[in-house]
């Protein structure tokens, strides 16, 4: 199966392909979920996938959106989030990267994506990957810096055939300072299994949006990585969401610039 390139992939009544939420929030994060949805427009045909494999992790990551909210409110913090399945594009990655736009992830086969031309990957690019990268950029540029841009995910219990006992990952790129400070806090305060840079690292090409977005800017960064498992629920998300506040507020305070940033917008806010 292969897509037309005649016309676009997305109908104008299938809504915007990028969703910033909170757009005016004045605290010292921005949060980005790039795979916060499994929607695959019309045209692509499921991509030729089964109902099970549209739901799976292999389309999104389940939980992440909804835990992303909950520090969008705790934080005030804008949210840029994909409204399109990774399946589509992933836009954690970079055009080049192989797995940007995926034949086969964990164990399906994904027939609408097989054997594309250079015409069709170019218009998911095009169509997916530029219009939030482009929302994610413009979100930090009109943001006083210094901020801390935080991404969120999560990752299966299973993989590969393989239990995963880590039940939170703190990940970075080139720039640790935050993830190490949040985990430094989390083996303090939280009852999860956290561990650095697990169960992928930067190794594994899963720093795009930090390596794009906030590395080059020296922005203090970190991506979130939660089994799950447990952010299934409303109650799993409440109670996972309340200890990474706890976590990224001890974090956030190793950059006291970060405190009067926000204190300066909030009055320019209030004025």
């Amino acid at each position: 199966m292969k897509e037309s390139t005649e016309s676009a992939l997305f109908a104008e009544a299938e809504g915007p392909i990028v969703e910033v939420l909170n757009p005016s929030g004045v605290g010292g994060i921005v949060l980005a979920c790039e795979h916060a949805s499994n929607f695959i427009p019309v045209s692509l045909q499921n991509l030729g996938l089964s109902a099970e494999a549209r739901s799976s992790h292999a389309a999104w990551d389940i939980g992440a959106l909804d835990l992303a909210k909950t520090l969008m409110h705790a934080f005030d913090a804008p949210l840029v989030s994909s409204r399109v399945s990774r399946l589509v594009y992933d836009c954690n990655r970079p055009p080049e990267a192989p797995d940007a736009v995926p034949a086969r992830s964990e164990r399906f086969d994904i027939p609408g994506n097989r054997d594309l031309s250079e015409a069709a990957l170019a218009a998911r690019v095009r169509e997916v990957y530029t219009p939030f990268r482009t929302a994610l950029a413009k979100t930090l540029a009109a943001r006083s810096k210094p901020v801390v841009l935080v991404t969120v995910h999560s990752f299966t219990p299973v993989f590969n055939g393989q239990a995963r006992t880590v039940e939170l990952g703190l990940l970075h790129d080139s720039d640790a300072r935050m993830a190490a400070a949040m985990l430094a806090e989390a083996r303090r305060t939280s009852a999860l299994n956290a561990a650095l840079n697990e169960p992928y690292s930067a190794a594994d090409g899963v720093t795009h949006s930090l390596r794009e977005h906030a590395v080059p800017a020296g922005l203090p960064n970190v991506m979130i990585e939660v089994r799950n498992d447990l952010i299934r629920t409303a109650d799993g998300v409440q109670r996972v969401g309340a200890d990474l506040v706890a976590m990224l507020h001890h974090a956030m305070d190793e950059f006291p610039e970060l405190a009067a940033e926000t204190a300066r917008e909030s009055e320019q806010g209030a004025g």
